[in-house]
């Protein structure tokens, strides 16, 4: 099933009028949910609509949240979500981050009582047209055990870091610390396809393939897999992650924090408000001259894309070149969905009166 951006957009607005939402909200939501669709990012895009509104169902999400600033210094800053949505309260945060690089030449802001924000990406390029230097975190439900651990203590706490260039395109890195975003097992799951191993692990910690293995009590694996292919590494950079985006902020950390899904309960004893985020912006002529910085990056991207390719695989990539090619592809083709991703959809508008 094959959908235009514009139906899609158009459907996921309504949708989010439907539960009060004002207008410019429910744009800007719309907007970052179907970012995610159009550059291939399928876990985080409109599969995840019906997510959001089954919390707003059981009052976790605000809808009108009163979004601001609680705390700040000319380079820092707290931002406190109201329990907004997280699609709403990030870019707010960012903005916060950018305005303050504009004065300053770096801005810092972590956020507390928000929720899911969607992919990490599109929050980090928002500083590319300001000519700076944008990095994005979060941290998410717990479903990943640390290293050597079959307990669920931290979420898939992506990264996102986007850089301008001159005339090449820009470089944006956006990543889970897992092995595999926990959307990745979704699709897999509406599939009935099995996952590859390092991705998951059972309730006693064993390595699985059964793409139901953390809703059966397992859990996901930090980048890497396992010890001798450097999970480590990915649970050390899942922790920086949570530290930055909650300790930070006062927002809950490790196994604290809400899960997404609506039928599980917040913990009831809580050790901050909801989720975290956290967000770089970096203005590059505090460095350097910034044509000076893009002409450097376009040579580093060039020179990378020229290096030889292994046997069998046709060129080298930079980060950012697969998610933009799907999105011009998609923009102009329209937005590919899983059938039972397109059902969900339909029943969700059937619900609200809203038709897809």
């Amino acid at each position: 099933m094959v959908i235009e951006y514009t139906q899609l957009y158009d459907f996921t607005k309504k949708i989010l009028l439907q539960i009060g939402c004002p207008e410019a909200d429910a744009k800007l939501a719309a907007d970052v949910l179907l970012s995610a669709d159009l550059r291939g990012v399928d876990s985080h895009g409109v599969a995840r609509l019906s997510g959001y509104i089954r919390l707003w169902e059981k009052k976790r999400i605000n809808a009108q949240p009163n979004i601001k600033t609680i705390y700040e210094t000319p380079s820092t800053a707290v931002v406190d979500g109201d329990a907004g949505l997280g699609l709403v309260v990030a870019p707010f945060a960012m903005r916060v981050a950018i305005e303050k690089a504009k004065n300053v030449g770096t801005g810092w802001v972590s956020v507390k009582n928000s929720n899911h924000y969607g992919i990490a990406g599109y929050h980090s390029m928002m500083a590319l047209e300001h000519d700076m230097i944008g990095i994005s975190f979060t941290n998410a439900s717990p479903l990943v055990s640390p290293t050597f651990s079959k307990e669920r203590l931290l979420g898939t706490n992506p990264i996102s870091v986007a850089i301008p260039a001159g005339e090449e395109p820009p470089f944006v890195a956006d990543m889970a610390t897992t092995t595999a975003a926990n959307g990745k097992l979704e699709i897999l799951q509406r599939k009935n396809a099995d996952a590859p191993f390092g991705w998951v692990q059972d309730g006693e910690g064993r390595p699985t393939q059964d793409a139901n293995g953390v809703k059966k009590g397992g859990a996901l694996l930090p980048l890497g897999g396992d010890r001798e292919h450097g999970s480590h590494k990915g649970y050390a950079l899942g922790s920086i992650v949570d530290i930055f985006s909650a300790i930070l902020s006062g927002a809950n950390y490790g196994p604290w924090v809400p899960p997404f899904v609506a039928f599980l309960e917040p913990d009831p004893n809580p050790v901050g408000e909801g989720l975290g985020h956290f967000f770089g912006a970096m203005r590059v002529d505090a460095f350097r001259p910034t044509s000076e910085f893009k002409s450097h990056m376009d040579n580093w991207i060039k020179r990378f894309r020229a290096a030889k390719p292994t046997p069998g695989n046709p060129k080298v990539l930079i980060p950012g070149d697969p998610e933009r090619e799907l999105e011009t592809e998609r923009m102009n083709k329209g937005i590919p969905l899983l059938e039972p991703v397109f059902e969900d959809l339909q029943s969700l508008g059937e619900k609200f009166g809203v038709r897809l």
